[in-house]
């Protein structure tokens, strides 16, 4: 069209449509945020780990909910989808771990049991799932939720931020050198982030989210003046990014071993 005849409804056209555009693009960028990336700390060779991995990366994880039950009884409230794809893992050895002291060695364990399996074992396949509840479970929220509820009080003030969020020194080492005593899969690099890019799944227990809600709830720390469903529900909403919903973990643990994979505490 030529320039002196692009009137002003075309102008404004152009416009919304710029807009729209951005708009969309922004919508797909927290969307992707709020799902884990691709692991880019995978073993050599562990093609159908990086398999689950990709297919993980892009399965929604609900955190719109407005209310929740006490007890969930239909798939679409939790990620039943990305469980599924946990349960269904082909490749292996798999375990799964019972992961309850927030201040225990828990990302330690995990992370050498990774270690032996990946290069004394030579199974770069090697899958560890943390069914995370107890005090574990406060390491699966993010900073808004520590923040406006004080976990640092609930740690006995042990971490006053989530701290296993960080990327400790050791992630920014060169990931070749497997032998770097500092390294990236040394004790110097034990966090969530970390052992997520090298392929670990970490699942979340709405009865653990229940319970500390419920808690909360009578004791009275609750900002927003929230009833507990609703309290329950700003909890799931908040989990950090890549974390499966389960409607229990203690529960989820029965599903987990009828499905092959090794129990660990």
């Amino acid at each position: 069209m030529d320039q002196k005849h692009f009137s002003r409804r075309d102008v404004l056209r152009s416009t919304l449509l710029g807009l729209g555009i951005a708009s969309l693009s922004l919508g797909v960028a927290r969307a992707a945020g709020s799902r884990v990336q691709a692991a880019n700390l995978l073993a050599p060779g562990a093609k159908t780990l990086q398999a689950l991995n990709q297919r993980l990366a892009v399965l929604p994880r609900r955190r719109d909910f407005k209310t929740v039950p006490m007890i969930l009884n239909a798939p679409h409230q939790w990620d039943s989808k990305a469980f599924n794809e946990v349960l269904q893992y082909t490749g292996g050895p798999k375990q799964v771990w019972d992961n309850t002291d927030l201040a225990g060695p828990w990302l330690n364990l995990m992370r050498n049991a990774m270690n032996a399996q990946i290069w004394a074992f030579r199974h770069p396949d090697f899958l560890a799932v943390s069914a995370t509840h107890g005090s574990a479970h406060l390491a699966l929220y993010d900073e808004m939720i520590w923040d406006k509820y004080g976990f640092a009080k609930l740690s006995k003030d042990k971490f006053k931020t989530n701290t296993f969020l960080a990327a400790p020194l050791g992630s920014k080492a060169n990931p070749a050198d497997y032998e770097n005593t500092k390294g990236v899969f040394s004790p110097y690099d034990n966090s969530i982030t970390v052992l997520q890019k090298r392929g670990v799944v970490f699942l979340a227990c709405h009865n653990e989210i229940w319970e500390v809600t419920m808690d909360l709830h009578n004791k009275g720390v609750n900002p927003d003046h929230l009833s507990h469903e609703q309290m329950a529900a700003e909890f799931t909403n908040h989990l950090i990014p890549g974390v499966i919903l389960t409607p229990g973990v203690v529960g989820t643990l029965v599903e987990l071993q009828n499905a092959g994979y090794h129990y660990a505490t």
